[in-house]
């Protein structure tokens, strides 16, 4: 029994229909269309804001990089890399890409810069990969990395595989040595707690795609040499702490849970065995929401946000929210139409001392959250037909 609740059966208020152990999304909440004109808000902290739709009409846009000239990368689930100049999207997609397996959640997912990018010109994509001679067709989470020429991508090959039925979603980030964390997706069964599994893991690699000596599992019978930290459900967010240097990941609960983790070297996570949400046909997920050996996570969202991207703001336009972190959501409380914009405040001591959910009237699927070079904060929208970049500035 979970924290002691009461389980007494009572009589549910209606009933409603499910998909497998998954209940039908209602739709009763119209969608809005994004707005022509900018739109200006108060917060919670009095940082007045606009917010500017930029870019109308992506697919299904998923991560966002901005190059040292201002220019956007921005991927498209479906598997193309588009660029953007001067608040204009270029017809042609990227060209240079490997083939992704699109399909559902699958295909391409993240885009980041090496950290010495401007020397080298190396761009790093995470994407669902076509097994070879999978019968029936499957799967595995890829990386690949190329070299930007300024309108392309050249000598593009995969420096990683996970091998089959290893997929995402999978988010990247370098850290100050210029090590490479990738999230693995980990939703199904118990491998999320398997070592010797890549399911369900953030995996850390040299710039190359091969396996640094100091990870933590390097050399232990049974486990994967890979694999930095285990347990993991669904990561749709990692950033790299401004200040201390360390890596941040969020992942998604069932039905509630969803939380952010500050990672530690062969640290344990908890799913499935441990989490802070319900399964989807409204039991709890597991019998405890802690337990001895499992790190616990520093947010946790109950109802769920789907949480996704997450963005360190470290710049001086937005003065009353330097600190802060910033998380985007795709919907909150299993309700489409609540996707929204989160703000938390943090103490010195990185304590939670309060939170905001910020653009909740434009109903959008906020699949990205990053600071761009002007010190502004750009945001992706996720819509199939009519994905947009939006900018947050101040009102001055």
């Amino acid at each position: 029994m979970a924290a002691g609740l009461d389980t007494a059966v009572g009589h549910a208020q209606q009933k409603v229909p499910f998909r497998g152990d998954i209940p039908v999304a209602p739709s009763g909440i119209p969608a809005v269309p994004l707005p022509d004109a900018p739109v200006s808000y108060d917060t919670a902290e009095g940082q007045r804001i606009r917010v500017t739709v930029l870019v109308r009409g992506l697919a299904n846009p998923w991560s966002l990089a901005f190059l040292p000239d201002g220019a956007m990368l921005v991927t498209e689930r479906s598997g193309r890399l588009r660029i953007i100049r001067q608040n204009t999207v270029d017809p042609e997609p990227v060209k240079g890409l490997p083939a992704v397996a699109a399909a559902g959640l699958n295909g391409l997912f993240d885009v980041v810069l090496h950290p010495q990018f401007p020397k080298n010109g190396l761009v790093y994509l995470s994407y669902a990969k076509l097994v070879a001679d999978g019968t029936p067709p499957r799967t595995m989470l890829a990386v690949a990395r190329g070299r930007w020429n300024g309108s392309a991508l050249v000598d593009t090959k995969d420096i990683f595989t996970a091998g089959a039925d290893v997929n995402g979603p999978a988010r990247m980030v370098f850290d100050r040595n210029g090590l490479l964390y990738v999230t693995t997706g980990g939703v199904n069964g118990t491998v999320a707690q398997d070592p010797n599994s890549l399911a369900g893991k953030v995996l850390r690699l040299k710039d190359d795609g091969t396996v640094p000596p100091d990870n933590p599992f390097v050399g232990k019978a049974g486990a994967r040499p890979e694999v930095f930290t285990l347990g993991h459900r669904s990561s749709l967010g990692m950033g790299l702490h401004p200040g201390t240097g360390q890596v941040w990941q969020h992942e998604n609960g069932p039905n509630g849970g969803d939380k952010i983790n500050i990672l530690r070297p062969g640290a344990n996570y908890g799913w499935p065995i441990v989490s802070l949400g319900r399964a989807y046909p409204g039991h709890w997920q597991s019998d405890v929401f802690s337990k001895p050996g499992i790190d616990p996570p520093i947010v946790y969202w109950t109802p769920s946000i789907a949480a996704s991207g997450i963005t360190f703001y470290t710049g001086d336009r937005l003065p009353k929210w330097k600190g802060d972190v910033f998380v985007g959501s795709l919907r909150t409380g299993e309700i489409p139409g609540t996707g929204h914009l989160e703000r938390i405040l943090f103490n010195e001591k990185m304590e939670e001392l309060r939170r905001e959910s910020l653009l909740t009237s434009l109903r959008q699927r906020i699949r990205d959250v990053r600071q761009g070079p002007d010190g502004l904060l750009y945001l992706l929208s996720d819509h199939p037909k009519d994905g947009a970049v939006l900018r947050i500035e101040p009102v001055e």
